[in-house]
Order: C-alpha cells, then sequence, then structure tokens
C-alpha cells in the first residue's frame, strides 16, 4: 500500500490539488474563471459518460447485472448508515443529518476519476462500464437522506422540487447523455474523438483539481462549524462505506480494480449534485457543514489516502478468496 500510495501522491492531479490548497494558505488570488471551471466540469462529465457507454456497448447484460444490484443495495445502504451513525459523532439536527446522509449516499466524480486514473497508473485492469454504477449510484442516495430529514423532521421539505433539481442537473444529464452517446456510437465514433476525450483528459483533471484544492482550502477554515466531531466523521465513514463497496464489489464478480472503483464510489461524498438538492429541500441545514464534510475533508482524504487505501483492501480480498 506504501508504494501505491507515494505514487498517488507524487502524481499530476494530487499535486495539482495540493498546489491549491497551498494557494490557500498563502492568500494567493490564483482561481480558475468560472467560465472555464464550468467548461472543465462539462468536459469531465461526458467524457467519462461517453467512455463508458463505449464500454457498455461491448459488454453484455449479464455481466453488468450483479455488480448494478450491489450499487443498488449500497446506494440504500450508505445514507442510512450515515443518518443514523452520525450521532456518535456530536449533536445534529435531523436536517443536518438528512443532508449529510445525502451527501455521502451519492457520489463524487472527481474522485471517481482519480481512481480510474490511478489505476491506469498502477496498470490495473477495471470493468470500462464503472461509469454505469457511479450514475445508479448519483440519485438514490441524495433522495433517501431527503426523506430521512422529512420523516424526522416536522418542516415543509419539498421533495419532489429537490428530486427535479436532481434529475435535471447537469451531472447526471451529461453523464447518462454520455452514456447513450457512447453506447449509440461504439468503439468506431469514439475513435474519432479519442484525442480530444483520451490524451488530454489527465491534464484537464489536473486543472480541476487546482480549483478544487483551492475551495477544500476555503472550507477547512470552517472547521469549527462542524467541530472534530465532523472531522472525525469525514474520515472515518469514508473507510467504513468504502470498505462496504469493496466487499459488494468481490462478491458481484468485479475485478479488483472494478471493486476498489465501487469501494471509492461508497467512500465518496457528493459536492456538485447533492448541495443543489439539499440547499431546496433542506434550507434549515447548514451548509458549512455539510460542504466542510464532503469537500474539505472527505474529498482530500480520499484523493490521497482513500484510493491506495481501497486498493488494498481489493487486493487482499481476492487473495484471501472472497
Amino acid at each position: 500500500m506504501f508504494d501505491a500510495a507515494l505514487q498517488n501522491l507524487t502524481s499530476v492531479p494530487v499535486l495539482a490539488f495540493a498546489l491549491g490548497l497551498l494557494a490557500t494558505s498563502l492568500k494567493s488570488d490564483l482561481r480558475l474563471p468560472e467560465p472555464i471551471y464550468q467548461a472543465i466540469t462539462i468536459y469531465l462529465l461526458l467524457g467519462i459518460g461517453i467512455k463508458g457507454g463505449v464500454a457498455l456497448s461491448k459488454t453484455n447484460f449479464e455481466q453488468v447485472f450483479n455488480p448494478l444490484l450491489g450499487t443498488l443495495v449500497l446506494s440504500v445502504t450508505v445514507p442510512l448508515l450515515a443518518f443514523f451513525l452520525l450521532p456518535l459523532f456530536g449533536k445534529y439536527s435531523k436536517d443536518d443529518r438528512g443532508a449529510l446522509a445525502a451527501h455521502y449516499g451519492s457520489t463524487s466524480l472527481v474522485t471517481f476519476t482519480a481512481a480510474l486514473v490511478f489505476l491506469e497508473g498502477q496498470r490495473i485492469e477495471f470493468e470500462g462500464y464503472l461509469v454505469s454504477l457511479l450514475a445508479v449510484m448519483e440519485i438514490p442516495g441524495i433522495l433517501i437522506g431527503l426523506w430521512l430529514a422529512k420523516r424526522a423532521s416536522s418542516s415543509d421539505i419539498s421533495l419532489s422540487e429537490s428530486m427535479r433539481e436532481v434529475l435535471t442537473g447537469k451531472s447526471l444529464l451529461l453523464l447518462a447523455g454520455g452514456l447513450v452517446i457512447g453506447a449509440l456510437t461504439g468503439e468506431t465514433g469514439y475513435t474519432r474523438i479519442e484525442p480530444f476525450f483520451g490524451g488530454l483528459f489527465t491534464g484537464v483533471l489536473a486543472l480541476f483539481l487546482l480549483e478544487l484544492g483551492i475551495v477544500a482550502g476555503r472550507r477547512l477554515s470552517d472547521l469549527k462549524v462542524g467541530g472534530v466531531g465532523l472531522a472525525l466523521f469525514a474520515v472515518s465513514f469514508p473507510v467504513f462505506a468504502g470498505s462496504l463497496g469493496v466487499i459488494t464489489g468481490q462478491i458481484s464478480g468485479l475485478s479488483v480494480g472494478g471493486a476498489m472503483v465501487l469501494g471509492v464510489l461508497s467512500a465518496s461524498a457528493s459536492y456538485i449534485a447533492a448541495p443543489a438538492a439539499v440547499r431546496l429541500a433542506l434550507p434549515e441545514a447548514s451548509p458549512g457543514r455539510y460542504l466542510t464534510a464532503s469537500l474539505g475533508f472527505t474529498f482530500p482524504f480520499n484523493l490521497v489516502l482513500g484510493i491506495p487505501l481501497m486498493l488494498s483492501l481489493s487486493t487482499w480480498l481476492e487473495g484471501i478468496g472472497l
């Protein structure tokens, strides 16, 4: 694990993220212009979707069924666990618990992408259709977190409006649209755009992580809002949820790399789709808590340590014949 963690730490995307953190600590005015940041987001979402769709076009449904079923189980289990385990880490309102459960029940596109880049760097094979698992896991976790808050709270929570926000948001729309485009055009169609979505991908990801490093650095200053308990939850729960994901991946027949990615998906927390839905449905929930936890602590932890940790666990489970 040490060698894998060291290689991950010295990769260009992770170092770009560290540069963003450093820029914040130095109070630099470094920022990506908002239009460029949005363009990069669209590029990553659409590119990942198209690649996943191409892989799906070459995959039998029987191969995907068990991993999809396991992913659906995780998308229900993880937010439930987050909601009911949070009181162990401090006092939180029902709205805050629901908001955090929605974030940790959903997924992080960039953590997922970093995991794929890491596996490619390690020359470890993985299933090309894993992006379909990302798309499947994106929505249920958010809705369950919001439903738990609604069930436990007397406040008027609009789930229908939040569901519309999630379903029509750019994250799911571009991922699902990319999957369809890739599945319809197949390998032949992708060959024509591979120089754009393939060769440039890691470099564009590094730019995106530079900006996220700046944003995460600013969120770390909000530690006092959540306290030490929130920080402990934000680094311990991903290890627990990620371990469940790796085990589920192994049981459902994924490769070592595929099970590791499912573990990373389970360990990650959303900071694109979930905040938009939570802002509508749970206006009383504290952004200082759910954004600080997901982006200030969990994202950097997964980027640096969580990804190699999930690979080590997946490799060990494969070795004992799970």
